[in-house]
């Protein structure tokens, strides 16, 4: 199998490793890099669990390939800290939004994506941001209520 040079930008450090050929983006981040923060759920887009940020914008790591983010931004919820905890980390905490914690790292990054484009979104907003990301086990009332925390300013790092 051929492996592909990638050079790209993770959590805000430049990186470069080898992807095998056809390889996804979740394999690649945690088997490749070492980035264990975005999880594996379903394998088919569909959970929502293994939710990045590739140039600020939300997709599946399960879905995308490896190769295809070379020269780009890769934003994984292992990034959000960055010496404090991210507000929305704090938030979720305070929110009591997370149980298992299996979601949360996808949750996290479409609610950063969320409120990186829009600082101040309405209920519907963070209902429809969060859509493509599947809770089982905290229900969504604590995750909305978290993000909302944040956007109302009643969250911080």
């Amino acid at each position: 199998m051929a492996k592909k040079p990638v050079n790209f930008t993770l959590n805000g450090q430049g990186r470069a490793a080898f992807a095998d050929e056809g390889q996804n983006l979740l394999e690649f981040l945690r088997r490749g890099v070492g980035d264990l923060s975005p999880k594996y759920g379903c394998g088919q887009g569909t959970c929502g669990a293994c939710t990045v940020l590739v140039d600020g914008e939300t997709q599946l790591s399960c879905l995308v390939l490896a190769e295809t983010v070379d020269g780009k931004a890769v934003r994984t919820a292992g990034g959000l800290a960055n010496g404090a905890l991210d507000p929305l980390q704090t938030a979720f905490m305070d929110h009591f939004a997370a149980q298992c914690g299996y979601c949360t790292p996808g949750m996290l990054m479409s609610a950063r994506a969320l409120l990186d484009k829009n600082p101040q979104p309405t209920r519907e907003q963070v209902i429809e941001a969060i859509s493509g990301n599947l809770c089982r086990c905290t229900g969504y009332e604590p995750i909305i209520s978290a993000i909302l925390a944040v956007a109302e300013g009643r969250a911080q790092a």
